[in-house]
């Protein structure tokens, strides 16, 4: 806890230092090897910045690209001047030290593993097809926009209703009238919405409009509408765009699990400590509870399957 705070404290104090050179350019796409510093005669390079922005480009928000460098170059600096300081203090001997030394190995190990074999492995392509796949198995669905104004009474939705066909405009008498502060300063607008996303009564009404109609007073347990439909639409499936991150980061995810499943099967795991071994215990127990209850479901289902399509014979 207190090394995480400290490292968000060092972030913090570079990045104010770096703001006044918010001007600096990033320049064209340069080589890994690159020289962007020195430390002392060591170099620092733009292999090194790749590391570091992988380590903590997520702590630094949205700052511009040119600040972003900056920033990661001065945290370079003090990572090689603390790791000089600890170096003449000969605190990299010791067993303390090697045990962090294999720590760090193995994380590095672990990150060049995730690389080669799992982030590589899942392009913009592949999560385009499976969007692809999704999106044609999504059912059209339509939905409404619509207006409404909440009122106390039937009598005073009927006045409003009765202004309308009069000629009053619904967005204003929404504005005056309506007692829904969440949508009364836009006029009463809901925006779009489909079937199971209002209360009952509401939903009933609105979808029974044709476009450019007012309804007669509902009741809900909020009080009572009156609601002028705008529009109707079969609802479009969101872009590949606004899904994309989250389709790679799942397919990430979910190839990571298969590999660590694949490598687990393969290696002897023990677990010395008494509680941890009881718990891994416990879960491995009810995971196994768990895929008989599914093998059994299934084989239920087939032998069903299998009975019905017999007596069709």
């Amino acid at each position: 806890m207190r090394r995480k705070s400290a490292k968000v404290l060092i972030l913090a104090a570079l990045t104010a230092s770096a703001l006044p050179f918010a001007g600096f350019a990033a320049g064209p796409a340069q080589a890994e090897d690159k020289t962007v510093a020195t430390v002392n005669g060591i170099a620092i390079t733009e292999a090194d910045l790749k590391l570091a922005d992988d380590e903590i480009g997520r702590d630094l928000g949205s700052l511009p690209d040119s600040t972003k460098r900056r920033v990661l170059v001065e945290f370079l600096v003090e990572n090689t001047l603390f790791a000089k300081a600890a170096e003449t203090e000969k605190l990299s001997e010791g067993p303390s030290f090697e045990s962090r030394m294999r720590y760090w190995r193995n994380r590095a190990l672990r990150d060049a593993y995730f690389d080669s074999k799992i982030n590589s492995a899942i392009s913009e392509a592949a999560a385009k097809t499976f969007y692809d796949d999704q999106v044609k198995a999504i059912k059209p669905k339509e939905e409404v926009q619509a207006r409404h104004i909440l009122v106390e009474s039937e009598d005073q939705a009927k006045e409003l209703k009765k202004k309308v066909e009069e000629g009053a405009d619904f967005a204003a008498l929404a504005k005056e009238h309506s007692k829904d502060p969440g949508t009364k300063d836009d006029g009463g607008m809901l925006g779009y919405f489909a079937a199971g996303q209002m209360v009952p009564q509401f939903e009933q009404a609105a979808f029974a409009l044709q476009k450019g109609q007012v309804s007669p007073p509902v009741k809900s347990q909020f009080g009572w509408h009156i609601i002028k439909l705008e529009d109707r639409r079969m609802k479009p499936p969101p872009s590949f765009d606004e899904v994309k991150d989250r389709i790679l980061t799942s397919m990430i995810h979910q190839r990571a699990q298969a590999a660590a499943a694949e490598l687990r099967g393969k290696a002897k795991v023990e677990y010395i400590d008494p509680e941890i071994k009881k718990e891994a215990e416990q879960q491995a127990s009810e995971q196994d509870s768990q895929r008989k209850e599914i093998e059994a479901m299934i084989k239920k289902q087939l032998e069903a399957q299998e009975k019905e399509q017999g007596g069709k014979k």
